[in-house]
């Protein structure tokens, strides 16, 4: 038989069983190594060009970027907006509910700021990051 904790602890775990579901939800939406950069490039507000988000990305390949962005229009995160024009141009946007993460993209780049002043070996990628824009 399993003892039971203090009060508190029983809530604590009761807390965070109840946020299981929706921490994969949110997962499974913005999971992956490409999608929450995609989403911060796009916080701007201003529609951004295929070839811009590759470029400022780095070293994503056209498939999986195609493959990411297919990913969160399908999950009602962004707007895909195409032109008929020579050559094609297509622009991408933050939906409504795309916007709702931007906040919650802000806390956890603090957080990673903070916690990357520990990382001495991050700094090369840092740098990395920076030259990309």
């Amino acid at each position: 038989m399993r003892r039971k904790g203090t009060v508190k602890e029983d809530s604590r775990e009761s807390v965070m069983e109840e946020l299981l579901c929706p921490v994969r939800y949110s997962l499974d939406i913005v999971g992956g190594k490409w999608k929450l950069p995609i989403l911060c490039l796009l916080a701007s507000g201003e529609p951004v060009r295929y070839s811009t988000i590759k470029r400022r990305i780095g070293d994503v390949t056209n498939m999986m970027l195609a493959q990411s962005l297919k990913e969160l229009e399908a999950f009602g995160m962004l707007h895909r907006e195409q032109y008929n024009e020579v050559p094609p141009r297509v622009e991408y946007s933050l939906t409504d509910k795309g916007k709702s993460i931007v906040p919650i993209l802000v806390q956890f780049g603090a957080w990673g700021a903070e916690n990357l002043k520990a990382e001495p070996k991050c700094a090369a990628k840092c740098e990395v990051c920076l030259a990309t824009k």
